[in-house]
């Protein structure tokens, strides 16, 4: 199958007529006819049954249908961004985070970068450590955020800020005078949350205590280091977590104590080896890491 004829038959079958189709697509009824039958010719067989001048997919049709739709996306794809060149418009910066940095860091980031970025499209998504790789190295996104160095061949990780894992709680738990003082496993105490299995937070939380002899126990567990932060700010436990989640911390709320033995976090920018970043998506890179690392001063104080 041609592109027209994928482009004709994907317009026929999603509004199942001629008619329809050829509206569609701004052509003629005789046109899209014709390029329907050469590409029934060139298959060798009929896609569309005709029964009173209306047009019925066979089972092929469908099958073929499921096949071209991603096809189809990508020339819409193509055309929107063969409309912004032609408009002079700045590329499209995809970028991908785990849902920690899209939340604790991001915000002050794109506000700073948009000053200088007005109309630059970015598109921002979502995902966990493992996807985010499958990501990269299928071309879906340009840069991304993760708190883990995945070691993948063709991935670069390019450190951006580096803070402390960090113990949270309501506020009260703890004396003035306490908060300076780091807390081992052992003070780890009431209702704790902890993360889902394979997590990598929560396997070095784990790890951690087990050095120090410690075998906690949660009774709350989470997907995320951001319910874990919403529990402790609703006094709902203590959570150890990575220095974004809490510097984020609304601290009328939660008070903070950094983790011992430290165990450090480093926040990565993620790339494709063989796709270098643009001006524009190498100055949000150098946004983002601003930001994180305001994010972990203001933490700080």
């Amino acid at each position: 199958m041609r592109l027209r004829h994928i482009e004709v038959f994907h317009a026929i079958m999603q509004v199942g007529t001629i008619s329809g189709a050829a509206q569609v697509l701004h052509i003629s009824q005789p046109a899209v006819t014709k390029v329907l039958q050469h590409c029934e010719l060139q298959l060798g067989m009929p896609l569309f049954e005709r029964v009173r001048g209306k047009l019925y997919p066979k089972p092929e049709a469908h099958r073929l249908f499921a096949e071209t739709e991603k096809l189809h996306r990508d020339l819409q794809g193509i055309r929107r961004l063969a409309a912004s060149l032609k408009g002079h418009a700045v590329e499209t910066i995809r970028l991908v985070s785990t849902p920690t940095i899209a939340i604790s860091v991001l915000p002050q980031a794109m506000s700073a970068w948009r000053r200088e970025f007005a109309g630059t499209r970015c598109e921002l998504a979502t995902h966990h450590t493992s996807e985010i790789v499958n990501m990269l190295r299928l071309g879906e996104a340009d840069l991304a955020l993760s708190l883990q160095d995945p070691r993948h061949p063709g991935i670069v990780a390019e450190p951006l800020a580096q803070g402390m894992m960090t113990v949270i709680a309501p506020t009260g738990t703890w004396r003035e005078e306490e908060l300076s003082q780091p807390l081992t496993a052992e003070g780890l105490v009431g209702e704790l949350i902890g993360y889902s299995d394979n997590d990598p937070l929560g396997e070095m939380v784990v790890a951690a205590c087990e050095a120090q002899d410690v075998e906690p126990v949660f009774r709350t567990v989470v997907q995320t280091y951001q319910i874990a932060r919403s529990l402790v700010e609703a006094g709902g436990g203590m959570a150890v977590v990575d220095p974004f989640t809490a510097a984020s911390a609304l601290s009328t709320r939660v008070q903070r104590r950094e983790w011992a033995p430290a165990i450090p976090i480093q926040l990565f920018l993620l790339t494709s080896g063989h796709s270098p970043l643009s001006h524009g998506a190498r100055l949000l890179a150098d946004s983002i890491a601003a930001a994180a690392r305001a994010c972990l001063e203001q933490g700080n104080t």
